[in-house]
């Protein structure tokens, strides 16, 4: 590419050029006036702050204290609709999830296998329920409507209405493996899936964090979100050939946030979302609640002080605190998946305009943006360093066989 005398008195002796840096200004006359560089995004702390041990909180003026009687091992306190995180306890410690694990059997099944529709029981699906589950209290042999069947499992936590349901999405293993990927989908690392269910098996974990991964995404699907927030309902105790209950009983929500029942207030605004209980993994509960336009998610695992009302009476506090915090504290990190590294934004570079035929080269504006556009183009965002010799009659796309090549930034 060949340029004249009078165009190159234009270029500096080295040009640095990043993808977005060029402006291309074309005017009426005189010198164009670049566009403002967009302004980088607020930076949240790095998602490693909730990855190290403790409690972290931001707190600004006004900022309410944390409620000093939390004994979980690990929770979190998040706003839903931003994903921002208000403050947590050892959120990615791995840890059984008990039934709450069931809100990621949701996130998995429930879009593939939705309300409408009926199947009979078999006995082969039944036969492997954990000893010592909760269950609802299924039958083999008798038709069941596939939305009582999901009641079973958000009401009654029933690990039988689980296998059941698993058994019609492709089978336990393979419930198992989806359930592996849509946690990987939504960015919860932490968790693996062993048992579906959540019944206690070697090596299945989740955390706080990820469990609130699944609460939020949970609250985005309005079938999700109606049985979870669910307090009572009819179940079939007999039903006929096309799953119509003859007679029904009535089952309750476990989660006591959610029903008010065994001495455990009902929360203002609540919204559900699940609780669980295993010997190994303890109380667990994910909760979510409403309040003047804001939705909370709390997640709770493994009180160490207070019996089995400890989780409620925690996650309570919690969900208090975060209403009167709201505004008051700034995020330690973010549900929402990581974005991508921010552009690296150089000074515009402004291109004299058409119009004129000066001897300073102001006429060449579109002849010199041409080039500068190419030399981007070739060099891509990265900023790659192009010189541009005086002495030369031709440009040099890239370093010369005597010059070294440059060293590539470390990927962020």
């Amino acid at each position: 590419m060949f340029i004249s005398s009078r165009v190159r008195r234009l270029l500096p002796g080295t040009a640095v050029l990043a993808g977005v840096g060029i402006v291309l200004a074309p005017g009426l006359g005189g010198v164009g006036r670049a566009d403002p560089v967009p302004p980088r995004p607020a930076a949240l702390p790095a998602a490693s702050l909730l990855h190290s041990p403790g409690t972290h909180v931001r707190s600004g003026k006004g900022a309410p204290e944390l409620p000093d009687h939390i004994s979980a091992l690990s929770w979190l306190v998040a706003d839903a609709g931003t994903g921002e995180v208000l403050a947590a306890h050892d959120a990615h410690r791995s840890l059984p999830p008990a039934s709450t694990l069931k809100t990621l059997f949701a996130l998995t099944a429930l879009p593939r296998l939705q309300g409408a529709g009926v199947h009979t029981v078999t006995e082969a699906e039944l036969e492997n329920v954990g000893e010592g589950s909760s269950t609802v209290g299924l039958d083999p042999g008798r038709t069941y409507r596939v939305a009582d069947l999901w009641r079973g499992v958000f009401l009654s936590s029933g690990n039988d209405a689980v296998h059941v349901l698993a058994a019609m999405n492709g089978g336990w293993e393979e419930t198992a493996a989806q359930m592996r990927a849509k946690a990987r989908a939504v960015g919860a690392l932490d968790t693996r899936v062993v048992s579906p269910d959540g019944y206690d098996a070697e090596g299945q974990v989740s955390s706080a964090f990820d469990l609130a991964l699944f609460g939020r995404a949970g609250l985005k699907d309005p079938a999700f979100s109606r049985y979870a927030a669910q307090a009572d309902a009819p179940f079939p105790g007999d039903t006929d050939s096309a799953g119509k209950p003859v007679w029904t009983y009535g089952i309750e929500n476990t989660n006591r946030l959610l029903t008010g029942e065994d001495g455990v207030g009902r929360y203002p605004g609540i919204l559900g979302i699940k609780n669980g209980y295993t010997s190994n993994a303890g109380y667990t509960l994910v909760s979510a609640a409403r309040r003047d336009g804001r939705t909370l998610l709390v997640t709770v695992m493994n009180p160490q002080e207070g019996g089995g009302s400890a989780v409620y009476e925690e996650a309570r506090a919690l969900l208090d605190w975060g209403f009167a915090a709201a505004g008051h504290v700034d995020p330690v990190g973010s549900l929402q998946p990581s974005p991508p590294p921010a552009p690296a934004y150089a000074a515009p570079v402004v291109l004299a305009t058409a119009g004129t035929d000066s001897a300073d080269g102001a006429g060449y504006g579109w002849p010199v943006a041409l080039v500068f556009a190419a030399l981007a183009a070739l060099g891509g965002a990265g900023g790659v360093v192009y010189r541009l010799r005086h002495r030369a009659r031709t440009v040099a796309l890239g370093p010369s066989p005597t010059e070294p090549h440059g060293q590539q930034a470390d990927e962020v």
